[in-house]
């Protein structure tokens, strides 16, 4: 990949991405193997005025020696200099770029058990310094290459040919070219999902009914007086960022514990590491009560098990099969691409922001709006060619939103 194009990308993961402010700092998540990538992201951070830059770096080998030979007593240790850690960080919110690359299966074989048990010692542990934190930060999600990655979407190239490919679709999704400014790109992208999420919120939908011919029929509320939202989101001092870099959603926070039916997924998803294939969930009285899946059906079974709000919905998101990165024609086995690439829900913690008001509401005071609280928050994807959405208005109104797979508003 041109050092050009890579350059060009990590100044908009700091510009469009986080909009980095002068004298903030700034913390980048990446791999060992993305330093090149890491280095030219933290280079753009100090030209964009940043007091101080850190890199926390992970490795998928390494943790798969971890969960294989530490103990889970030891796996769900939280040592007092990390709390010290995240403590610092919650005084000074720095902002925090996180590349993703690992491959999607990267962690099969290692006991799903052991992963589970850990991680919600670890995340119940650090849940108080990280809901201080919630909505009071500038952080983003994007993506390059890895060699198992690659190798993973395109098994036939050479992997040097791989990687190559990946790149060139990666940089696609986000409005990286040669001759265009990604920036101003982002800008027209955000605005034209804003449009769409204030048309879906001045609709004021009661519920939501998904239907497909794979077996989908679900019905889901939403929050009264919530609202849609899409493209970028705004700190309360106005900071404007991207979250997810690419991005083709508008979403919502459904009603806490009311939803009902079977919903039946169109695109793998990995969960820590191991993938979920061919799977369906089914819904009663607000809560996931069975699921099934053809790979990885105790992984999933796990999932909804990771606390009280796991088995229940946080988000509904609208995606056109219109998308670019659905007519790429590319599975990335990533949820941050496979979820911008299709209708999606997701388990477990829902979003604050969708409620006007919100920065002055409590934890409990949200919760009693119906957001719903977890440990964790797992996208899977149900759009299709053939999914209708029909939204219900709180007056009686049936609106077509979503029609064989697109947008009917």
């Amino acid at each position: 990949m041109k050092k050009t194009l890579m350059r060009k990308y990590a100044r908009l993961a700091v510009q469009s991405g986080v909009n980095l402010q002068k004298g903030q700092g700034c913390i980048i998540n990446a791999s060992v193997e993305q330093h090149e990538f890491a280095e030219m992201v933290a280079e753009e951070a100090y030209r964009a005025g940043a007091k101080w830059v850190t890199v926390e770096w992970g490795d998928q080998a390494l943790n798969r020696l971890k969960y294989r030979h530490e103990t889970i007593t030891q796996l769900s240790r939280v040592e007092e200099w990390e709390k010290t850690r995240m403590q610092f960080y919650a005084d000074t919110l720095p902002a925090r770029i996180s590349i993703a690359s690992g491959a999607p299966d990267g962690m099969k074989g290692i006991n799903p058990a052991k992963m589970q048990k850990s991680r919600m010692s670890r995340g119940t542990a650090m849940k108080p310094l990280q809901d201080a934190m919630a909505n009071k930060y500038q952080w983003t999600i994007l993506a390059v290459p890895s060699k198992a990655w690659a190798k993973k979407v395109f098994p036939q190239e050479r992997t040097s040919a791989a990687v190559e490919k990946l790149w060139n679709a990666i940089l696609q999704t986000v409005h990286v070219t040669e001759d265009n400014d990604p920036v101003a790109a982002w800008e027209a992208h955000d605005r034209e999902l804003e449009a769409k999420a204030q048309v879906l919120t001045d609709l004021d939908l009661d519920y939501l009914h998904y239907e497909s011919p794979n077996g989908t029929d679900f019905k889901v509320w939403l929050i009264p007086g919530s609202k849609w939202i899409g493209g970028g989101e705004a700190l309360a001092d106005g900071t404007y960022f991207n979250p997810n870099m690419p991005t083709e959603e508008v979403f919502n926070t459904p009603w806490r514990g009311k939803c009902e039916g079977k919903l039946v997924s169109t695109k793998p998803l990995s969960v820590q590491g191991t993938l979920v294939e061919k799977f369906a969930i089914t819904f009663q009285d607000g809560k996931a009560v069975s699921v099934e899946a053809d790979q990885g059906q105790e992984q999933l079974e796990r999932l909804i098990t990771m606390g009280e709000g796991a088995c229940m919905l946080g988000e509904v998101a609208m995606v056109p099969v219109s998308s670019p990165i659905s007519q790429s024609g590319i599975l990335f086995y990533n949820t941050l691409f496979d979820e911008n690439a299709a209708c999606h829900v997701a388990l477990g913690r829902g979003f604050r922001e969708n409620i006007p008001g919100y920065r002055d509401m409590t934890d409990e005071q949200l919760r009693e709006k119906g957001v719903n609280d977890a440990l964790i928050h797992v996208d899977f994807m149900i759009g299709s060619p053939d999914l209708n959405v029909t939204g219900y208005t709180r007056d009686g109104k049936e609106v077509a939103v979503i029609r064989n797979g697109n947008w009917a508003i």
